[in-house]
């Protein structure tokens, strides 16, 4: 008799101050110890001599090392197979672009892949899928989970504020899309995993509960990238995305083909997830203090965004994941979103007629 199904989750999970500097030996505990290395545009003069020196120390070969500052498919094809055979694991350090592009160049050479993001801005670094040019769209492709992921909280406090707005919004999220995968069940459109729900819903808890001053604190940063990756590995349990992706994650992908230049993934989650919790009615003021007391709002007003690419987006948005059912996919729910977008207090101060 088989018990539940195989699942992947990392083997090398270190979240902290000053872990990038280690990453030699944690590599050399697994026997990785032929590597390839990939770095984010402009972060071989930030992170290379740290990184490298960890490395050599710990008698880790690099193989290959370069800068990377593409997400189309066809390029990453070309850089999989250009990486040596006897290479044991793909690491990319830096932000979506690259760690995407590693994730999928090491999953067509079926090889570990190490993920060491170097801001907050989303879920993605832990995620078992990349996103890609695809014949020029934007599309999610079937990657791998990392087999290890390697934050250091050091360096994603000194990235930009607006990563980790980002990643904050992408983090709540999941109160609306755990609410929209439910909601989907009972309308008979899907099947719900209770233990990823649970992981999820953890996540999010435990992050929305950590107190702080700033945005900044050791804590706060700890839980927000440690609730992330849970984030990651529910959705591996569950084998989708919906876990961590209901009808917030639709407008925001409806804002990327709307937009000439899209806003961070994660502030335009944030804001979606926002009109949604209203909509689902279920746990919006703790939504909304969220938003309201890390800084979030105050960060959107500066973006200029437009009440009406949000009113496109949200009836755009089914069209985004057709055989899903979240509450977008009822018509209902779309004209309550966009009466919100129109009325609501808040969304009023930060977006623009």
């Amino acid at each position: 008799m088989q018990i539940g199904k195989e699942m992947a989750i990392p083997s090398i999970l270190k979240i902290g101050n000053g872990t990038l500097g280690k990453i030699g030996g944690y590599l050399k505990a697994e026997n990785l110890d032929q590597v390839v290395l990939f770095f984010g545009n402009g972060l071989i003069d930030m992170f290379g001599e740290l990184v490298m020196n960890s490395l050599k120390e710990a008698k880790v070969n690099v193989l290959e090392y370069n800068e990377l500052d593409t997400v189309d498919i066809d390029d990453i094809i070309t850089l999989a197979f250009a990486i040596p055979n006897k290479a044991k694991a793909v690491i990319s350090i830096g932000g979506g672009k690259v760690i995407d592009a590693g994730k999928y160049a090491a999953f067509l050479r079926n090889l570990p892949f190490i993920s060491v993001p170097t801001s907050s801005s989303s879920d993605g670094f832990s995620s078992a899928s990349a996103s890609l040019l695809v014949q020029g769209k934007r599309t999610s492709v079937p990657a791998r989970l990392a087999y290890g992921i390697i934050v250091d909280t050091q360096v994603i406090r000194t990235a930009p504020e607006k990563f980790i707005y980002s990643g904050i919004g992408d983090m709540i999220s999941k109160i609306t899309a755990l609410y929209d995968w439910i909601f989907e069940e009972k309308a008979g459109c899907g099947e719900v995993n209770d233990f990823a729900v649970m992981i999820a819903k953890k996540a999010v808890n435990s992050f929305v509960r950590t107190p702080y001053e700033s945005i900044k604190d050791e804590l706060f940063l700890k839980e927000l990238l440690d609730s992330l990756a849970m984030s990651g590995i529910a959705n591996e349990i569950a084998g989708s995305s919906a876990p961590t992706s209901g009808s917030e994650h639709l407008i925001s992908h409806a804002l990327d083909k709307i937009l000439e230049v899209p806003q961070l993934h994660g502030i335009q989650v944030g804001i979606a997830t926002y009109i949604m919790a209203k909509v689902q009615d279920h746990r919006y003021i703790r939504v909304s203090t969220v938003l309201q007391d890390t800084g979030f709002w105050d960060y959107v007003e500066t973006l200029h965004m437009k009440k009406s690419d949000f009113l496109k987006a949200i009836d755009m948005a089914p069209t985004i994941k057709p055989h899903r059912h979240t509450y977008l996919h009822e018509e209902k729910y779309r004209e309550a979103a966009k009466k919100l977008v129109l009325e609501d207090e808040v969304l009023n101060r930060v977006l623009e007629d």
